[in-house]
């Protein structure tokens, strides 16, 4: 039996230290809740999922917030840039003998727990899956190797870092999921009713 990890990389949810380019669009109180409500629909969706669940904080590990202890490992991400701190999160996961790795955001509304099985049964025939999002960055990222490349040699956050990491990979067997769009500004909160009070003009 393969062992599987999802590693969540989260921030830890403050008052002006999230979604900053929301922010701009609806205030900091909102961008604030609204990055709450997509914590909170990330863990619901992985807690579905039959497989070691590691959540890392940014800059803190709680142990008394909305991540169950008994259910979610947690560690303190560790590098310069997110592109270190995802490759040391994978690095551990394989020193820990997980055979399939993956890693998710925490900023999609959209993403659903098939698309993570979907994403460990991809590992099973090829090397690598991608999640791409429609910013041109990605929101999930699954080996069963270490590709080192990956991580390196990005502008994180930039339009760019999906097609990278795609050329970065092109010697290995990738398996793409669905595109999907990441809530980084406050027009990405249109499609979703949820939201719509954060979009309501006075």
């Amino acid at each position: 039996m393969k062992k599987n990890i999802v590693l969540i990389f989260t921030r830890n949810p403050e008052l002006g230290k999230v979604k900053s380019r929301l922010a701009k669009g609806v205030g900091q109180a909102s961008a604030l809740e609204i990055y709450k409500k997509l914590l909170s629909h990330t863990k619901d969706v992985v807690s579905t999922i039959n497989c070691t669940k590691r959540v890392g904080y940014s800059i803190k590990v709680r142990n008394n917030d909305m991540w169950d202890n008994s259910i979610f490992e947690k560690f303190q991400q560790e590098g310069e840039d997110l592109g270190v701190r995802m490759y040391n999160a994978f690095e551990k996961a394989f020193a820990d003998g997980y055979d399939n790795v993956l890693i998710i955001g925490s900023d999609l509304y959209d993403l659903r727990a098939s698309h993570i099985k979907e994403a460990f049964n991809a590992l099973h025939t090829n090397d690598a899956v991608i999640g791409p999002a429609q910013d041109g960055g990605y929101y999930l990222l699954g080996m069963n190797k270490l590709v080192k490349d990956v991580f390196y040699n990005k502008e994180w956050g930039g339009d760019s870092v999906y097609k990278q990491t795609m050329e970065d990979l092109s010697t290995e067997r990738v398996h793409n999921l669905a595109m999907l769009n990441d809530i980084d500004y406050a027009e990405d909160l249109a499609p979703y009713p949820i939201f719509q009070q954060y979009l309501q003009k006075d």
